[in-house]
């Protein structure tokens, strides 16, 4: 298994990615009335000042959602943790043409990543290059049998919410952005699981990203890249592309559709994931929440896939104006 410590020189993944991991998919619910005023936390502070998570780029949509919590034991990046908040379904704007020659504009709908942490530069650089998730570093703190034996208790440290922001994103925070202790659900026996089940329940996985900032200059391990040229114009070369400030040239009006998401594991299990933040007071401190999601109950039914199989394609890519698929 090759590793990579954020010492090393960035090393180049393009799509596709097949990656095995242990993945807990934690559901959340957006209301109507969060999806009109999403809280602050939805937005890593780069992305909540950019194009990113403005409403030119879509609005959320009343729909559920979801957190990961995954362990990556092998992908093109060497292995790494990760923290994933998919508040629910966005709209995104489209444009085509109809029989008469004329351009129309309208909106389709498809979930999207607006927050993720990992645990090493390398899957932060190219995650945000290959499909515009906004990935950005973090220590993670994974304790099994704590506080309990039966239960594991995961932390998470971000290295972009400081006050003031850093826009280095050099250390961790001493205070964790989530936490989360999740324990067996009894008697309940493993099952297999794969993604592509869920289109027969009508649950789309498939995601839609706008384009992300590029601040690879200002951060210490110049992993914040921006959003890259489409696939075809991509360096092959790692070392040339590594000599290169992260990400060379981009194209900041890329958009990526990954319609080629695929999780599956023969061992799935259910999982309580206990959501209590630190504080225990209703807001505990800015823009975090009691159960962490607004409106969301302390205790939820998750699901564990262990020893799975994760793989994110190619996918599609456009140009602003985004153009109907």
């Amino acid at each position: 298994m090759i590793t990579y410590s954020n010492e090393d020189p960035l090393v180049l993944a393009p799509a596709p990615w097949k990656t095995k991991a242990t993945a807990y998919m934690i559901p959340v619910w957006t209301s109507s009335s969060t999806a009109s005023n999403l809280p602050s936390m939805a937005y890593s502070p780069l992305e909540a000042a950019s194009p990113f998570a403005s409403s030119a780029y879509g609005k959320a949509q009343r729909s559920m959602g979801m957190i990961q919590l995954v362990r990556y034991h092998e992908t093109p990046a060497g292995p790494y943790d990760e923290m994933v908040l998919v508040p629910g379904l966005f709209s995104y704007p489209v444009e085509r043409t109809d029989k008469n020659g004329n351009s129309v504009k309208g909106t389709k709908t498809a979930r999207r990543i607006t927050r993720i942490y990992v645990s090493q530069k390398h899957t932060a650089w190219n995650g945000r290059r290959n499909w515009n998730i906004p990935k950005h570093l973090a220590r993670f703190d994974w304790a099994e049998n704590s506080p309990s034996p039966g239960l594991t208790t995961v932390k998470v440290y971000p290295h972009d919410t400081s006050i003031p922001y850093n826009p280095s994103e050099d250390t961790p925070s001493t205070e964790p952005f989530f936490t989360c202790t999740l324990q067996s659900v009894k008697y309940v026996p493993s099952f297999p699981f794969r993604s592509s089940w869920l289109r027969y329940t009508g649950f789309d996985m498939n995601l839609v990203q706008p384009p992300v900032p590029d601040a690879s200059g200002k951060t210490k391990f110049g992993e914040l890249a921006g959003s890259s040229p489409p696939s075809s114009s991509r360096s092959t070369e790692a070392q040339e592309d590594g000599n290169q400030q992260a990400g060379g040239e981009t194209d900041e009006g890329r958009w990526v559709m990954v319609d080629d998401f695929y999780q599956a594991s023969s061992r799935t299990s259910l999982v309580w994931a206990d959501l209590r933040q630190s504080g225990g007071e209703t807001q505990t401190k800015e823009g975090e929440y009691e159960n962490f999601w607004p409106g969301m109950p302390r205790w939820v039914v998750a699901v564990k896939l262990e020893d799975g199989a994760i793989e994110l394609g190619e996918g599609k890519t456009w140009a602003t104006p985004c153009s109907l698929l």
